[in-house]
């Protein structure tokens, strides 16, 4: 399984992004059988103290770096609930500013 470094970090905006001060979500990390990587590549959906959202790509490919990228709470929650299928947090801790209605 892949991990994040801990000291991976960026500053977008005048405003830091830490893995080392953020709280994993979820990740597209699961055994299919052979292995966690899709494609060779995995994201990682964080969310920092300060409830800004950002996504770690790793990637194993030659010629491409990990990123760090910033995004909205609207991507946010649509990676969590489509594309990210490991959560280590439930919804409302993800998301604690989303109402959730009952069906």
């Amino acid at each position: 399984m892949l991990t994040v470094p801990d000291n991976m970090q960026r500053v977008v905006g005048g405003v830091r992004y830490r893995v080392a001060t953020a709280t994993l979500l979820a990740d597209d990390q699961y055994w299919d059988g052979r292995n966690h990587e899709r494609n060779g590549r995995n994201r990682f959906l964080y969310r920092t103290p300060n409830n800004r959202y950002f996504v770690v790509t790793l990637t194993m490919w030659q010629g491409e770096q990990d990123t760090l990228e910033p995004i909205g709470e609207d991507e946010a929650a649509a990676l969590y609930e489509q594309e990210l299928t490991e959560h280590y947090v439930d919804w409302e801790d993800a998301f604690p500013h989303r109402l959730v209605e009952e069906a």
